[in-house]
């Protein structure tokens, strides 16, 4: 307890910080990953393409290796500075992005491609019927894995710790360098992160209960 309590100005700054990195990922990613979910079933051959390249060249790339370009490779094209807790930002989403795609996409190919056909007959575009009658049907199907992508996006901000941002996971380094306890402060720092995953899980129970689809 004397580690946590002595060095609260370390761990309340540095859990904020982390905690900001996954809301903005997060959002971003939800909003990014949809899109190219969107462009995954789009009609236009051309749009299909670009979003199974993205898909396929992000999800196999490692997380560290584009935090590397963004932090290191990318400021060398001199287009516009980022601060580094952007680049981590824009990282995780990048990242993030592709497996929320196809998380996305799985759920809408669980509805009823006859609920679509209707809808067309009826006169709606594809905008139109992707983002009334599929999308909320699709998403409320997905909630259990989507919640599973934001829970490993919460323990991903680890990374940004090697990269110059000051969050949770760089609280060791900081520990280090005051001669505390390194083994008691990172179970603090497990502990910290047993709590926000609680968190994200009892958020999944109650959107499951509320969206739950009858079968």
């Amino acid at each position: 307890m004397d580690v946590l309590l002595d060095n609260l100005d370390l761990y309340g700054p540095f859990f904020w910080t982390t905690i900001k990195l996954f809301l903005i990922s997060g959002v971003a990613s939800l909003i990014f990953g949809t899109f190219l979910a969107g462009l995954r079933v789009s009609p236009v051959p051309v749009f299909r393409a670009v979003g199974a390249t993205y898909v396929t060249l992000l999800r196999n790339t490692p997380l560290t290796l584009i935090f590397v370009f963004l932090v290191f490779a990318y400021p060398l094209l001199d287009i516009l500075e980022l601060s580094y807790f952007t680049a981590a930002v824009v990282s995780l989403t990048l990242y993030t992005s592709a497996f929320i795609c196809e998380v996305v996409r799985s759920g809408i190919n669980t509805v009823p491609v006859g609920q679509a056909e209707a809808a067309r007959a009826l006169g709606l575009t594809f905008t139109q019927i992707l983002g009334q009658i599929v999308l909320p049907q699709a998403i409320r199907s997905v909630v259990p894995p989507l919640m599973s992508m934001l829970i490993a996006l919460l323990k991903n901000t680890t990374i940004a710790a090697g990269f110059s941002v000051a969050e949770a996971g760089a609280i060791r380094q900081y520990l280090s360098e005051r001669g505390d306890n390194q083994l008691i402060g990172l179970l603090w720092v497990a502990l910290g992160f047993i709590i926000l995953v609680a968190v994200l899980s009892l958020i999944q129970r109650a959107l499951e209960k509320r969206w739950s689809v009858a079968r």
